[in-house]
């Protein structure tokens, strides 16, 4: 992985919040829980410009939430550190909002609630394999009755969860009215809409000036 220049203020900040969010949703009663969820959740049926924002600050359940904040650190410091704090948090929100319509166009009709910071986080990833595709991300492989951690370039770890998301999202098409489930179309949108506006958010990299000519 790439050391960051700076202290990833806003990547920290997002994840106490959706942390400290979940804690509390998840120590609600049942009845106010699902109450606290129907109100702030994206419910495509009943669209709302308040929930496209509220509802990347639910999660699902235990392991939702610790596989997003697990990508939203290893990749969100990297990204941060080349935008900018301020142009960060803009960017991760916009990833959200593009997830979120493209999710809510694929079944417009649909009164599931829709929950997470995937989308958002799938914009970050799509920045990192746009500006770091030589980076090597430590993943752990199963190797028959063993798991060993390799590095991977992130270009074949990131591209392959693309894959994964779109095939998936082809998929789901054909059960989308059969209840609950990944919203695929989300991290495909949020993914492709990384790529696009890091070229918009991203800063020229600073070049060090030197007082001394170079034979």
């Amino acid at each position: 992985m790439i050391p960051s220049r700076t202290t990833p203020f806003v990547t920290i900040t997002l994840i106490v919040l959706n942390v400290l969010i979940f804690l509390y949703q998840w120590i609600l009663p049942p009845y106010v829980q699902k109450q606290f969820v129907m109100t702030f959740a994206l419910i495509p049926a009943d669209f709302s410009w308040l929930t496209v924002f509220s509802s990347m600050f639910l999660h699902g359940g235990w392991s939702h939430i610790l596989g997003n904040m697990l990508y939203l650190w290893i990749f969100g410091d990297n990204v941060e550190d080349r935008v900018g704090h301020g142009r960060f948090i803009v960017f991760y929100l916009l990833c959200g909002v593009a997830a979120a319509l493209a999710q809510t166009m694929i079944d417009p009709s649909s009164e599931i609630p829709m929950v997470g910071a995937s989308g958002a986080i799938a914009g970050v990833l799509g920045a990192y394999i746009i500006m770091f595709p030589h980076s090597r991300v430590l993943t752990l492989i199963p190797l028959f009755i063993i798991w060993e951690v390799v590095e991977i370039p992130a270009v074949i770890v990131l591209g392959l969860w693309f894959v994964i998301q779109l095939f998936s999202g082809v998929g789901s098409l054909a059960t989308m009215h059969q209840g609950g489930g990944v919203a695929f179309w989300a991290h495909i949108a949020g993914f492709v809409t990384g790529m696009a506006l890091i070229f918009v958010f991203k800063r020229p990299e600073r070049q060090t000036v030197e007082w001394w000519d170079r034979a």
